[in-house]
């Protein structure tokens, strides 16, 4: 008898375990934490910008982000060393769209990413750029095109491989318009503030070092966004510990506020690690980047 088959859970996520968060591909292959974790964080800035220069709904982009970040997970994960973050992120937006109601053609996704591989900095402000500077940027020769859409097509395969073909991803957004109707604040005058500011922090909790959509569930993500965004603009919630009714205890919930409050001071350390240059987000950047620090150094430690 066949196995019975289950829907996607619209509520739970695969979970990185413990050996996977301590031990990845790009460590194993030599690769410091804080370089792996500047690049990372700059890959998923990468696919965010991508998303909405390809008008992709944030869901969309969300799910590329997360797919995206799950590749470097584990031993069994991608290395830097081997595959360009760069690519991985262009896979992965082009992977996602496919799966969704919005795909993009391979040609979109590069002449995006074309045009950010010509921004200045991994900081830069896109607004600074006209739809002049955007065209300009984006052309393509035609055997260009043909080479980078093969590459495009290979890292996906690999992704899928990677992944184990599991490219589904829950998210926190519904949940958190639930969460806020059950605790019966949209009738406020704040209502409608209260939710823009809980997406923002889970947006931002997107690009989080500590990878929580990896390790933490959407429910538990939902909450401790509502917590924050509360507190921040003043909206009375419950006395009672209300976190409990949506499966969070007051543990994870302290340890989540921490970390998406955390954010702000990583994307301040990592503008001021890297003064206006750019991340290494190709493999031959990489390379130049640990020779670079080696000659600092004086020894081949990273």
């Amino acid at each position: 008898m066949a196995p019975e088959v289950r829907p996607p859970s619209h509520l739970s996520n695969p979970l990185a375990t413990l050996e996977q968060l301590s031990t990845s591909g790009s460590q194993l292959d030599g690769i410091s934490a804080d370089l792996e974790t500047s690049i990372l964080f700059a890959g998923a800035t990468l696919t965010q910008a991508a998303g909405i220069l390809l008008h992709l709904p944030q869901d969309i982009i969300a799910s590329a982000i997360v797919t995206y970040s799950r590749f470097w997970v584990g031993a069994e994960g991608g290395s830097l060393r081997e595959y360009g973050a760069k690519d991985i992120s262009a896979a992965s937006i082009y992977l996602t769209a496919k799966l969704s109601a919005f795909p993009k053609s391979p040609r979109s996704v590069l002449n995006v990413y074309s045009f950010l591989a010509a921004v200045p900095s991994t900081f830069t402000d896109l607004d600074k750029f006209s739809e002049l500077d955007y065209e300009e940027s984006c052309y393509l020769s035609e055997g260009a095109y043909q080479s980078r859409r093969n590459l495009l097509t290979k890292m996906e395969t690999i992704i899928l491989r990677v992944l184990g073909f599991q490219t589904h991803v829950a998210l926190p957004y519904a949940l958190c318009i639930n969460y806020l109707q059950a605790l019966d604040v949209f009738k406020g005058p704040s209502g409608k503030a209260l939710a823009s500011k809980a997406f923002e922090y889970l947006n931002a909790s997107l690009l989080n070092p500590q990878l929580l959509y990896l390790t933490h569930q959407p429910p538990a993500l939902a909450t401790s966004a509502i917590y924050l965004a509360a507190r921040e603009i003043g909206v009375k919630l419950p006395e009672e510990e209300w976190w409990e009714v949506f499966d969070t205890d007051r543990e994870e919930l302290g340890f989540l506020v921490v970390a998406m409050l955390s954010m702000e001071g990583f994307v301040g350390e990592e503008k001021g690690k890297w003064e206006g240059g750019s991340v290494p987000l190709t493999v031959e950047g990489v390379e130049k980047e640990i020779e670079r620090r080696n000659g600092v150094n004086g020894h081949d430690t990273l």
